[in-house]
């Protein structure tokens, strides 16, 4: 029944010029905005929807991930721009995990969903 529809996945933020600050700013992408929602132009024509919501409460898992062909030149980039990583028992000093799977870096967005950047080829 679905199997033509081009689905597209979405999130909330609690501050909609936040987040647009960021995804665009920021991170460098491409962002439109209509009706108060945003919508993240990704590579691949992966467009996915950020929109406002009062009571937002951030997900406890990645919402977004970056595949990158180097985490560590991803993550010197932002952090050069200004973005934070997670620092914890399971990554290097930097925010890099590297004992399970591909190398990985998580971040948030301004209202503290879970972002990586993650190696891949």
């Amino acid at each position: 029944m679905l199997e033509h529809s081009r689905a597209f996945s979405g999130f909330s933020v609690d501050d909609i010029p936040a987040a647009r600050a960021f995804y665009e700013g920021t991170l460098g992408l491409r962002v439109s905005e209509a009706d108060g929602l945003l919508t993240l132009h990704l590579a691949g024509d992966r467009d996915t929807l950020v929109y406002p919501k009062p009571n937002h409460v951030p997900a406890t898992f990645t919402i977004l991930n970056f595949p990158v062909a180097d985490v560590d030149a991803a993550v010197d980039g932002l952090l050069a721009r200004g973005v934070t990583f997670t620092v914890d028992e399971w990554t290097d000093d930097r925010g890099v995990q590297r004992t399970y799977g591909p190398p990985i870096a998580w971040f948030t967005d301004p209202a503290g969903n879970i972002l990586s950047v993650i190696q891949r080829g």
